[in-house]
């Protein structure tokens, strides 16, 4: 695979974070988690500003991986992108994936957010619930205004892995 900007996209639960990490060890490319950069230690938040100033420098660089759906930036990374993958998977996997996560790493600090222990509120599970609803038909228009052949849709977690087990030779590693 030849491509040395990629952004990968969709929602919490989808496994973003762990392909970034794959993808970026695979191909010796920078990882940027946009979660990492939006939040500092103990979940504060950036200011939404300096967080977008952020990820707009970051795109400029020659090589990248960054994963996150923030929509203020989401078309110009897009179009920065040699390559987007959209992780379109059903409120059923994404409610699975979140709440595996928490399960698994409930209380431990996460990798891509320094400072920040996993955590499950009612508030975050009500968000994930209701992102397919509130969220998918904006990141459909902005992929719809960029070059669609750079575009790759994953509807499931068994397309994104046989499609990673054909480009890599290897399944994809979750720390």
């Amino acid at each position: 695979m030849e491509a040395n900007r990629i952004s990968i996209i969709g929602g919490s639960g989808t496994g973003k974070t762990t392909l970034a990490t794959n993808l970026g060890t695979e191909l010796n490319l920078p990882i940027y988690h946009i979660d990492g950069i939006h939040h500092l230690k103990n979940w504060e938040k950036r200011d939404k500003q300096e967080r977008d100033q952020i990820v707009l420098e970051k795109i400029q660089e020659n090589k990248w991986v960054i994963d996150g759906t923030y929509r203020t930036t989401l078309k110009k990374r897009l179009e920065k992108s040699d390559l987007v993958i959209y992780l379109d998977y059903s409120t059923f996997a994404q409610l699975k994936g979140v709440l595996g996560r928490y399960i698994k790493n409930h209380g431990k600090e996460k990798k891509e957010i320094p400072g920040c222990k996993e955590k499950m509120s009612l508030e975050f599970f009500l968000w994930v619930l209701h992102w397919r609803k509130n969220k998918r038909a904006d990141i459909i228009q902005v992929i719809n205004e960029i070059d669609n052949k750079k575009v790759i849709v994953f509807r499931k977690r068994k397309e994104l892995n046989r499609w990673y087990q054909k480009e890599f030779g290897k399944k994809i590693r979750a720390d």
